[in-house]
């Protein structure tokens, strides 16, 4: 029987629209090349993030802490990136954001210009908290000192807080740290820290949280002093206690600036 060429035509048409599930016996189908070409993209896409995740470099957190009486205004500068400008005594600036380096030059330089007070080279670590601390010279008079002081970057134990002193009361000399339980009185409170030398850096100090009074006196000497409002701690605070000598008068003798570590 003679098949009419309308139904041969579509015939054709029906095996050409036909999708073959197979070509060959192991070989895939287009189907199969679509699916195989996306997952194949995804898996390049996920070794790509992979990638990303494993080169990332974490940032370094630094900020200054000025405890020179002798200094003019003064500017920070860390790797040819200015970190702070116009800073003076007892300032203590927020950290700032700074690429990781295991030798980075740091330079203490007048606001006004000119070549550097003085300069220093120091690890700066990734993930790490530091402090540039820029101080007077004990030894040699009308001379400055920069180190970098590693900082804690975790909070207190539960219940307890942390505070670290910087002794830099030249004048003054050694300092006893009180720390004076609300209700309570000096003469019932035994020093903290005793007989801080000036240059003297205390270390981290942990105790129970509570609401104290904070005072610092020359070593031996409950009068005069310096008294600080009360502080309400909670647990968890790291501080950082910067004493330096009164400027215009010595009555109380030295005078104190607290930072925030941690909260």
């Amino acid at each position: 029987m003679r098949m009419r060429p309308v139904a041969l035509l579509k015939m054709r048409t029906m095996r050409m629209n036909r999708t073959p599930r197979t070509t060959k016996a192991g070989h895939l189908s287009l189907r199969g090349l679509a699916i195989a070409s996306a997952v194949s993209m995804a898996l390049a896409l996920s070794l790509s993030a992979c990638e990303n995740v494993v080169s990332f470099t974490q940032p370094t957190l630094v900020r200054v802490i000025d405890a020179s009486y002798a200094a003019p205004a003064v500017s920070v500068v860390v790797e040819s990136t200015v970190l702070a400008g116009n800073l003076g005594q007892g300032s203590i600036t927020p950290y700032g954001t700074l690429p990781a380096t295991s030798d980075a030059l740091i330079n203490v330089t007048a606001v006004t210009g000119g070549a550097a007070l003085v300069s220093t080279s120091a690890p700066l670590l990734a993930g790490h908290q530091s402090s540039i601390f820029l101080a007077d010279n004990i030894t040699a008079p009308a001379g400055y000192t920069v180190t970098v002081l590693a900082d804690q970057q975790i909070a207190a134990a539960g219940g307890h807080s942390a505070f670290r002193f910087l002794n830099q009361a030249i004048k003054t000399g050694a300092v006893d740290i009180y720390l004076v339980p609300a209700g309570s009185t000096l003469a019932k409170t035994i020093p903290l820290v005793a007989d801080l030398p000036v240059g003297g850096n205390s270390g981290y100090i942990s105790f129970d949280s509570q609401t104290v009074t904070m005072i610092v006196t020359p070593t031996g000497i409950t009068s005069p002093q310096y008294t600080s409002a009360p502080i309400a701690l909670i647990g968890g605070e790291v501080r950082t206690v910067l004493i330096v000598d009164t400027q215009l008068t010595s009555n109380p003798p030295v005078t104190v600036f607290i930072a925030d570590d941690v909260d």
